[in-house]
């Protein structure tokens, strides 16, 4: 009977693991990595050389991985439907990409647009292909450490804005 007792409160132990809701910090970590893996991803396609963030910067795997595969599939949809808004965004916004104060400024101008009318997963795709289209014309105007502040815009747009009707769903 110990032997029941004990293998149950293990299984429970290992169900609450598995079942938790991420915590706010988490989701941000996360949104940040798979940010990253974005921009690069797209800046890979659009011919550009740059390297990946930090060796010591956490690169997606287990089920962030998936995730980040299913975020990139998604945005290379949304800007094969629409391909012209999800590039050139400097020119698009009309904004200098020498200060870190305006392009932080019409990131999250942009960021606010978009869920304006509420939050759904495919808004979040979007916000993804802004940000790395707006990474990647950083790079192509010798801007590439605004990839790092573009990276860290989002995550405290997602802490500040989507964590909560994240973590309502159980998180990526």
């Amino acid at each position: 009977m110990e032997v029941l007792r004990r293998s149950s409160v293990f299984a429970a132990e290992v169900m609450e693991v598995f079942d938790r809701t991420p915590t706010d910090k988490e989701l941000v970590s996360q949104a940040k990595v798979l940010c990253r893996d974005y921009i690069h991803s797209r800046l890979i396609r659009a011919g550009i050389g740059w390297n990946k963030p930090e060796h010591s910067s956490p690169v997606p795997v287990g089920k962030l991985a998936e995730v980040s595969s299913i975020l990139l599939r998604l945005g290379d949809e949304l800007e094969y439907i629409r391909p012209n808004l999800y590039r050139n965004i400097a020119r698009q916004l009309n904004i200098s990409l020498h200060s870190e104060t305006v392009v932080t400024d019409a990131f999250l101008a942009v960021a606010t647009q978009i869920f304006s009318s509420g939050i759904t997963w495919g808004k979040i795709a979007s916000l993804y292909a802004v940000a790395a289209g707006l990474a990647v014309d950083c790079v192509r105007h010798a801007q590439p450490a605004m990839v790092h502040t573009i990276v860290d815009c989002l995550g405290e747009f997602v802490r500040k804005t989507l964590v909560t009707w994240m973590k309502r769903r159980g998180g990526w």
